[in-house]
């Protein structure tokens, strides 16, 4: 593959910018950080989001009835909103035991 031709641009001249060009770039680049804000922004709400119920319950202790304990945690994660997408992972984090055992023995696709 051969390079660009650069006599075409030998004897181009630059084109001076006016200060309305200079404003058009800086506002460009300006919407293009605040558009990288809002995307980081919109990420840390979704996380924050995501362990809203994890961080508002206790984690479960080997002298919870683990029945009682999950009971216990649906309905706090449905009082709180939390998307049901994520009750595995956040209930997994949070028991001890024969319950944590049996969370660990389901494919982690599932959990």
């Amino acid at each position: 593959m051969e390079g660009p031709d650069m006599a075409a641009y030998a004897n181009t001249q630059p084109v001076p910018l006016t200060a309305v060009d200079v404003l058009g770039q800086n506002l460009q680049a300006l919407t293009q950080i605040v558009d990288c804000q809002q995307q980081m922004f919109d990420h840390q709400q979704e996380w924050l989001w995501h362990f809203k119920g994890y961080l508002a319950l206790p984690k479960m202790t080997k002298d919870d009835d683990p029945e009682a304990y999950i009971e216990a945690f649906e309905r706090h994660a449905l009082m709180t909103g939390l998307p049901q997408d994520y009750w595995a992972s956040q209930l997994g984090a949070l028991v001890v035991g024969a319950a944590q055992a049996a969370y660990r023995a389901i494919p982690r696709e599932e959990a």
